[in-house]
Formats: C-alpha cells, structure tokens, sequence
C-alpha cells in the first residue's frame, strides 16, 4: 500500500447510550415477496474456485469476526471464546487458545499481540504463542474487532467510546467519547490503524481519525447526514473497514453514501455517491466496490465515484463483505456460497459452497485466495484459478 499520508491531518473537534440496537440489513420484511432471494442459475464459470483448506475454529460466527491477515498467519475467534493462529499457505493450527469467555469480537492483531473482546466489555490479549498476556475492561459491550498496532489495543464499545490499552500491560492509555444515535447497527464494521493514527466510522455517520499515541483527534469528517422522521429511517451508520489508498479514505454507510475523502488536501471530500449498504466497502487502485442493502453489487470510478457496473442477480441473497483478488470481486451469500464477479464487468464468473448457513463475516482477501469465516465456526480458504 502506497503512503497515505495520514499524519498530515490537521486537528479537528466529545454520551448517548445505545437504547436499542438492530442486527442490520434488508431484512425488515422477510414475508414480502420483493425481499425474497434471487435463486441461483447455472452459468458457464470462467474462473476455478476450491477450498483449499478447512479448519474449525471453534462454533459460531456473527458480524463482529473477521480474520486477521498477518504476513503468512491468519488470527481468527469464535463466540464460544476459542482463538487460533493458522498458518496461511497449509492451514496448519499453529496455536490455540481459550479466552474463557464467550466473545462477541475479534480477532485483531498485529503478529505480536492478539486481541479479542466479549459482550461485557472483556477485552483478552495473548502473545503470539498464544499465551494470554492480560485482561482489561472496556466502558461497555464490544461488537467490532479490536484493533491492534502502533503499541495499542484499540476497541470501540456500544457507548460510543473508543478506548486504546497498551499492547504489552492492558493499562488503559486513553478514552474518547462521541454523542451517538438513539439507534444503531449490529453489522459489520472495522477500525484501521495505520501510519500512528486509529481510523474508524461511528454511527452517526462520521468518521474520525485519532493519534494512536495519546488520543488526539486529528481530524472529523461527516460521511453521511441522518434523513427521516423516525429514528429507524435516522441510522446513517458508517459500516464495513474504512478504505485507505494512497491519498484518499474512503467510507460507506447505511441509508447514505460512500464518499472518498482526500487525505493530502486535509480531508476534503472529492467525491460522493448516495448510497446505502449494511456491509461497507473495498477498493482496488482502480475501483470501489460495495453491494447495496438490496444487495444489487455495484463498482464505481475510485477517481470520481462514476458507476461502472451494477450486477442484479445475487438480489437479496444477503451479501456479506466483498474481498477483492486478482480475477474479481468476492461475496458470500446466505446458503454458504461465495460468489466471483468480474472487476471488469460485474459478470458473474464462478462460485463456490463453503457452508451450508449464511456467511455474515466479511471475506478477506490474501494472497492465495479469500478467507471465509463460516457460520458454523470453520475458517476457510478458498483458492482462485
């Protein structure tokens, strides 16, 4: 990844609990004949997709685990409290631990501490032998994955704070606070640490960026202004891992749009799309791609946010996250398929049944294929020809 350039941000501007939170997407009418799945056709596939291997984390899923990708390892955890290190090219365990909780997070690391977090707000570090290192406690329940670099352990409860613990003892280095919504999504959503900063959306539809060393805001930016009369048509939540390449940060979130934000020009926004999407966004150096809460997969321009292509025949099939890798865009669906498309085009190229439940982590791409957490607790990675 180029440098973004993200020290160059200048300073910019501090509690309402969550009364209620909703587990996200286009689901609010299940009966209704327009929300129904688009069944799947046959096709003739231009691309080979296999799993190349799988291994058990531990049971369950949920939106809140997302394996972590560190050099040639994969971290990964499981809501009934397991945590393992995978090695990427064969699958091989080569640990795994027991955070004797149950967790709703995780796993995040930087390959030398791992992190997870539970639904009291336990957050649990261990060595990179799986060793746990220390326990701490955030101000209240954690449903993102923490986030680890730059010497922290950052976690972002439902109160809407942000807190950093320090990597090696779990002492508490700083705390901050945003005014939050009435209502909020249980959906997928990321923090990034990048270049001493801690980046992440909140559920009011801004993005904010903070000195990984000691809690300064560097810089506040809106994503996305609340619309409606009713707090349910209000939830603009900033959803999915913020996108960062070269100078630009792009974001997405729900009953809103994507905007890229230009780093270099202290935050302005160069462009934006109405959009509205439950899982968030990823980006190559040409493209941004995102599927919409109807889940019609679009990609746009990364320099002016113009629609390239849209794809329609994975309609309410209740995408996850997209992963990018070299021959196309990837999403899970429902049924436990994960589907390739075109980068080009948006056709449909190939696709391959992990599981038989729906996948709600989002896919991650790697060098040798895309990592799929499944429902029922496996991690899987899936291999592209």
């Amino acid at each position: 990844m180029r440098k973004a350039g993200f020290r160059r941000w200048q300073k910019g501007a501090g509690v309402v609990m969550t009364s209620f939170v909703l587990a996200g997407c286009s689901w609010f009418s299940p009966s209704d004949p327009r929300y129904e799945p688009t069944p799947l056709t046959e096709y003739p596939a231009q691309i080979s997709a296999a799993a190349g291997w799988n291994v058990s984390i531990g049971s369950g899923s949920g939106p809140g685990f997302v394996p972590q990708l560190v050099g040639e390892s994969v971290y990964a955890a499981a809501p009934n409290g397991s945590v393992v290190k995978v090695a990427l090219g064969s699958g091989a365990v080569q640990w795994r631990a027991d955070a004797d909780i149950p967790l709703s997070a995780g796993a995040g690391s930087d390959g030398v501490t791992t992190a997870v977090a539970g639904p009291d707000g336990t957050v649990v570090a261990f060595n990179d032998q799986g060793q746990e290192k220390w326990r701490a406690k955030a101000s209240s329940e954690v449903f993102i994955p923490p986030a680890v670099g730059e010497g922290i352990v950052a976690v972002r409860s439902s109160d809407y704070r942000i807190q950093a613990f320090d990597a090696n003892t779990g002492d508490l280095l700083w705390s901050l606070q945003r005014p939050g919504p009435a209502l909020a999504l249980k959906t997928s959503m990321q923090m990034l640490i990048i270049e001493g900063v801690v980046i992440s959306g909140l559920p009011n539809g801004r993005v904010i960026v903070i000195d990984a060393r000691n809690g300064a805001v560097q810089w506040e930016g809106n994503a996305s202004s609340a619309r409606g009369a009713t707090d349910l048509e209000r939830i603009n939540d900033v959803v999915g891992k913020p996108q960062a390449l070269g100078p630009l940060l792009c974001v997405a979130s729900y009953q809103g749009r994507i905007v890229c934000f230009d780093v270099s020009q202290g935050g302005v926004p160069i462009w934006e799309q109405r959009f509205s999407t439950p899982q968030g966004i990823v980006a190559d150096s040409q493209q941004v791609y995102a599927a919409n809460q109807r889940d019609v997969a679009y990609a746009f321009s990364l320099n002016d946010g113009a629609e390239r292509w849209k794809q329609e025949q994975l309609r309410n099939r209740r995408l996850s996250g997209p992963a990018v890798v070299p021959q196309a865009v990837a999403y899970g669906d429902l049924d436990g398929y994960v589907h390739f498309l075109s980068r080009v085009n948006g056709d449909l190229l190939g696709r391959v049944q992990v599981g038989s439940g729906p996948i709600v982590s989002p896919l991650v791409s790697t060098p040798r294929g895309v990592l799929v957490q499944t429902d029922g607790g496996n991690l899987v990675l899936v291999g592209v020809n």
